[in-house]
């Protein structure tokens, strides 16, 4: 069986990082998010690092940090939108860990990410404003890139229009069935 180490994947604004820690708390076990874990070793934003290194050296980073918490225990991982999109991550996530996809609607990641200006990926050239299809359009571009990915986890939630809490209980329904009620 594998170890007590769950990591939530998904599109950007699909509740990883509010989810985790809510659920870490109810198990009794810790949480990290990959992105601040990124951040707090290289000293910068994961938007400067983009800015300043590239996406390339920030992957780089990810990898090496991955690496480093998947030998973890009793840990839920929030991990950045883009890390599953990498063959070496997906290897590293799936021999360590149970993966859970946390799927929202490219409506739904408007709507929630319509007036944050932090994520490099969705960063538009120019001064004006993205349109909502504009927006929407490179969500949809994003996602499309990623979804295979996405696809392969071990279990796959949808967070539109569904309370946190509400998503916490069927998660923790779900976890202590895989890693409490199994006979090992």
């Amino acid at each position: 069986m594998k170890r007590k180490l769950i990591y939530l994947t998904g599109f950007m604004a699909s509740g990883k990082s509010t989810i985790g820690p809510i659920l870490a708390n109810a198990l009794g076990w810790n949480f990290f998010d990959l992105d601040k874990l990124v951040e707090e070793a290289a000293g910068k934003s994961v938007r400067n690092i983009f800015e300043e290194f590239g996406e390339d050296y920030f992957r780089k980073l990810e990898t090496g940090t991955l690496k480093k918490t998947s030998k973890l225990e009793n840990y839920i991982v929030a991990l950045g939108g883009g890390t599953v999109a990498n063959n070496l991550n997906i290897q590293i996530i799936k021999a360590s860990g149970f993966l859970i996809y946390l799927e929202s609607s490219p409506e739904e990641t408007y709507k929630r990410l319509r007036y944050k200006r932090d994520r490099p990926a969705l960063l538009f050239d120019g001064e004006e404003e993205p349109t909502r299809a504009e927006f929407i359009e490179r969500i949809n571009f994003l996602l499309k890139k990623r979804i295979d990915y996405y696809e392969l986890a071990d279990l796959k939630i949808n967070t539109d229009n569904i309370p946190v809490g509400k998503t916490v209980d069927k998660l923790i329904h779900i976890i202590k069935k895989e890693f409490y009620d199994k006979k090992n």
